[in-house]
């Protein structure tokens, strides 16, 4: 037996090690795939403000014919599941609120 053969043994527990080491580490420390993502911020609205957020896309319509028939124009966006925001020109937006503030749904 040659002397260098007896070394083989540790080198590969420390290689094992290592390789478990770097697995744990990637399972602990990594990208989260295969997890749900958070949901993303809503984006900027521009020119709009939010006025009122509902649970329901049918009640933001329900909202929106109400400002409508104020003669104030809106949309919706639904920036999450069960979320939807009404939005409302600037100018708007403190008849708006008082009229969503006053809405039954």
């Amino acid at each position: 037996m040659t002397e260098g053969g007896g070394a083989m043994g540790p080198m590969l527990v420390i290689i094992v090690v290592l390789a478990g080491l770097a697995l744990v580490m990637r399972w602990a420390f990594g990208s989260g795939y295969g997890r749900s993502p958070r949901a993303p911020e809503p984006a900027d609205a521009g020119l709009l403000v939010r006025v009122a957020t509902v649970s329901a896309p049918e009640t933001a319509r329900a909202l929106r014919a109400v400002l409508s028939d104020a003669g104030i124009r809106s949309t919706q966006r639904t920036p999450a599941q069960h979320r939807t925001d009404v939005l409302v020109f600037p100018d708007d937006a403190d008849r708006a609120r008082a009229l969503a503030a006053s809405f039954p749904g």
